[in-house]
């Protein structure tokens, strides 16, 4: 190789490794989670072979982590994070506590102390941003109810561990004795809460009125380019400064650049044009934490990585699914809520690193937080999948009755979106027979109040169709624009009724071919409808010239 280049082997190495390792975890019905921790196992230090740069890698993986809270906030207005603070603040700051004190036994227990214990705990209590926000995505629960708890949540928490990071020098100089006073602690705290209070007052002010008017004259200008560099510019400059300037973390910075930009009417736009970095750099953040783990801590000191394990996957969660019980929620929330927090993340390691710096953690603290880290978010995505059984099983009984009321040659829809509920509303005009599939509580609520047979969860799994009375249905309306979704649906549906006429809607030609492949009958295609019915409109064939 003529050039060193370790920034573009670093990223060849994890993108390629992830892909080829996610794309067969995938195939064996597993999460591609599990191939991006892999692909970082095997690109680390602790593997024979190539081994990524380590200091870059994170470093990438904190731009997915930018731009996935920028996203979120798109999506998320500042109503959104004041009607869930009444269980979001007092949960978030409980269930620390609570995790905590588990870490702090268990530290007793090894011989640590308190004040290992303390910061062993406080790295267990708070979970991945990345982890948290893909799986709500993936079943597209960030915009319900439940979803915004969960973000409230994971806002909270990181506000709280900011804190805990400007004060655990503090701390550590205390534990020596040559620490500070009372008196300055307190100084230190207010200090840190004053100038995370003044950056919120500056978005929420002048943020609000100033971003949003960037965003719309870079789409005045009529550049595709500009407008994408002005949507990074945004997200990233934001998160930087916010950091430098007032010591919030880059996630939390992005996400309050993404909630005032929310209000603007470029918003959706800005997400699609953020999306496929996001997601890129986001699978180099799985890379970074599979780099970070050393396989032999499991044969070495395996009690001590399932008793660590237990606190994050097992204790944190039946504290948060009470915590959210206590406040009246429903056990569907509840376990959404449990099932989020069931893993941790980027917080953690920058605690442990820190607190092993400042001498407060004894050596193999480190260890057992990473494999906890690494094993938690290997186990998430299964305990989703145990969580969308469940609700899926509880759910169809209660939506079966309908079905078998004399439900035959009737119509499932899947998706009541924009698209979906105009579907809905055409076809309940006609008296057309209609089942409709929907995974998002707001839609779910309007099939529910137009009076429409409803079965509420993910299409795409075979009993959830099959409550829908697909085996009986005569035509599939898959109205969702997920593609790869929509062909997994069509293909269970295929299998259980192979006669069935399925119509699914498509945003390109190679969309179109995959969806045809995997069974479908008829494509509806956005821009060709548009274009047909522009062309349509044009009353005469007549060509004016224009002037000149």
């Amino acid at each position: 190789m003529p050039h060193h280049a370790p920034l573009i082997a670093a990223i060849v190495a994890g993108i390629v490794l992830a892909t080829v390792l996610g794309a067969i975890a995938n195939r064996l019905r597993l999460s591609p989670l599990v191939g991006y921790l892999l692909a970082g196992v095997l690109v680390g230090p602790f593997t024979p072979g190539f081994v990524a740069d380590q200091e870059l890698i994170p470093q990438l993986a904190e731009i997915g982590v930018i731009l996935l809270m920028f996203g979120v906030g798109l999506h998320f207005s500042l109503s959104d994070l004041l009607s869930v603070k009444h269980i979001a603040i007092p949960g978030a700051l409980v269930q620390i506590a609570v995790a905590t004190a588990m870490g702090v036994g268990l530290a007793l227990f090894l011989g640590w102390g308190v004040a290992a214990g303390l910061v062993f705990g406080l790295a267990l209590s708070v979970a991945s941003t990345v982890v948290l926000l893909r799986a709500l995505e993936e079943r597209k629960l960030t915009e319900t109810p439940r979803g915004k708890i969960a973000v409230g949540w994971l806002i909270v928490e990181d506000l709280a561990m900011v804190l805990v990071l400007v004060l655990l020098p503090v701390f550590a100089e205390a534990q020596r004795g040559d620490g500070a006073t009372p008196l300055q602690l307190l100084g230190t705290v207010a200090l840190t809460l004053g100038k995370v209070a003044i950056f919120v007052a500056l978005m929420l002010v002048i943020g609000r009125r100033l971003i949003p008017k960037l965003l719309e004259r870079a789409s005045l200008s009529g550049s595709h380019e500009l407008f994408t560099l002005t949507v990074l510019s945004i997200a990233l400059g934001v998160a930087f400064g916010s950091a430098a300037l007032f010591g919030v973390s880059f996630a939390l910075g992005a996400f309050f650049a993404g909630m005032v930009l929310n209000e603007s009417e470029l918003s959706h736009e800005a997400a699609q044009e953020t999306l496929p970095l996001r997601d890129a750099f986001a699978v180099l953040f799985f890379v970074s934490v599979g780099m970070l783990f050393d396989p032999s801590i499991l044969l070495r000191e395996p009690l001590q990585v399932l008793a660590t394990l237990g606190i994050i996957v097992v204790g944190k969660s039946i504290a948060a699914l009470l915590i959210v019980r206590a406040f009246g929620h429903g056990l569907p929330t509840a376990s959404t809520i449990a099932a989020s927090l069931a893993q941790i993340g980027e917080f953690s390691f920058i605690l442990v690193t820190m607190g092993g710096d400042l001498q407060l953690l004894p050596a193999g603290a480190s260890d057992l937080v990473l494999a906890g880290a690494i094993l938690s978010i290997l186990l998430n995505p299964l305990l989703f999948v145990v969580l969308d059984r469940l609700e899926a099983r509880g759910r169809s009984k209660q939506t079966m009755e309908p079905v078998s009321l004399g439900y035959s040659d009737h119509n499932v829809l899947v998706g009541f979106g924009r698209v979906g509920a105009q579907i809905g509303e055409q076809l309940r005009g006609k008296d057309y027979p209609l089942v409709v599939i929907e995974t998002q509580d707001d839609p779910a609520d309007a099939a529910r109040k137009q009076g429409l047979p409803l079965v509420f969860g993910n299409g795409a799994t075979q009993d959830l169709l099959r409550a829908a009375g697909i085996k009986r249905a005569s035509r599939l309306l898959v109205a969702i624009p997920n593609a790869l979704e929509a062909a997994r649906i069509i293909e269970l549906a295929r299998a259980d009724n192979p006669g069935i006429e399925v119509i699914a809607r498509a945003h390109s030609d190679a969309e179109e071919k995959h969806l045809r492949k995997s069974g479908a009958d008829q494509i509806v295609m956005g821009e060709r409808e548009i274009a047909r019915c522009m062309a349509e409109l044009v009353r005469s064939p007549q060509v004016v010239p224009l002037p000149v």
